[in-house]
């Protein structure tokens, strides 16, 4: 009986071990990776609804985990508003969230991402709609960054819309932008545009150009049958085959035979052109010397002539004022070389 007991005791003590064991292995299973993390909080403040994010939800940048979502309140219950009024920055959702720095290289400065345009959004993982925070980065100046009028218990990074909520507020925008229109008018002025084309059609200047357009159709079709387009069509041929043979005839034939011929020649004379061009100039070259030597030799002469025609224009002269003197007159002087002499 009593070692039935102790046998009993040891299979519950064992069973009791195993039990424990087993619930510290849940533990460490669900708890792995998070003792000893070296996490820092931020905090972030969304305009839209939050459905589908939890309290645990990870917080991931362009996909990698960083974090996850610790707190999801409104901005009211932890920040309570001023007495006086309460605005609309009081209505938007306080998330915060806690990202393991060991994840980064160095600590982050969250002021200069900030500037540089790093955003919180929301997003949900493919079908399933479970939701997760995303840090991204934006274009600053089309998502700035908004101070809150509270002082915030931990770093803020500033949110943008998530994809869903800008293509609704898109579609919104232009539903609003249709719903301003006046479609009334545009229908009335779509009706009488209608009605002004259809007289057009029937009496206005397009049934008038129709039937312009359906006489000058009828008029080409006459002169088309006028034409007698298969006679026109015989004689061509037959004007095409008497040139073929006129082409092909022994005329032809003939002058062709001329012209090459001619051509030949005078290929052979444009081969013969340069040597008849250098005796040419040779020819001109040796006129040019004789015309230079003949000036050269008639230049003294040309002279003496002139000098001829001089006195005999002043004999003339002389014995058309007097011709007495001519005959009867005194002699010329001697030469100097006689009195000299004397």
């Amino acid at each position: 009986m009593a070692v039935s007991a102790r046998g009993l005791y040891l299979r519950v003590g064992i069973l009791i071990l195993v039990g424990l064991a087993l619930g510290l292995g849940f533990v460490l299973f669900f708890t792995a990776g998070k003792l000893g993390r070296n996490t820092q909080a931020f905090e972030t403040y969304l305009r839209e609804s939050v459905q589908g994010l939890e309290i645990g939800a990870a917080v991931r940048f362009r996909g990698v985990q960083l974090g996850q979502v610790t707190e999801i309140n409104l901005v009211a219950t932890s920040y309570p508003p001023p007495a006086e009024g309460f605005s609309a920055d009081y209505q938007r959702v306080l998330v915060r969230f806690a990202i393991d720095l060991t994840r980064l290289r160095d600590a982050p400065d969250v002021a200069r991402a900030v500037k540089l345009g790093l955003r919180t959004r929301l997003s949900s993982t493919g079908i399933t709609g479970v939701g997760y925070l995303e840090l991204d980065f934006a274009d600053p100046e089309r998502f700035p960054a908004e101070a809150p009028p509270w002082t915030p218990e931990y770093p803020v990074i500033p949110s943008m819309p998530s994809t869903v909520a800008q293509v609704t507020n898109v579609a919104e925008e232009l539903a609003r932008r249709i719903s301003g229109l006046p479609i009334e008018q545009v229908l009335s002025d779509m009706a009488g545009l209608l009605m002004d084309l259809r007289r057009q059609v029937n009496d206005g200047d397009v049934a008038q150009a129709s039937r312009a357009a359906t006489e000058t159709l009828a008029t080409l079709q006459q002169a088309v049958r006028d034409l007698n387009l298969p006679a026109l069509s015989a004689e061509m041929q037959a004007t095409v085959a008497e040139a073929r043979a006129l082409i092909g005839g022994p005329e032809v034939k003939g002058t062709l035979r001329n012209a090459n011929a001619a051509m030949e020649r005078l290929q052979a004379g444009l081969q013969r052109l340069p040597g008849a061009i250098t005796q040419i100039e040779t020819a001109a070259r040796s006129v040019n010397n004789a015309i230079g030597d003949i000036n050269v030799d008639l230049t003294p002469t040309l002279r003496d002539l002139r000098a001829a025609s001089g006195n005999l224009r002043d004999t003339t002269e002389l014995l058309r004022r007097s011709p007495g003197a001519a005959v009867l007159g005194a002699p010329p002087p001697a030469p100097d070389w006689t009195r000299e002499r004397r």
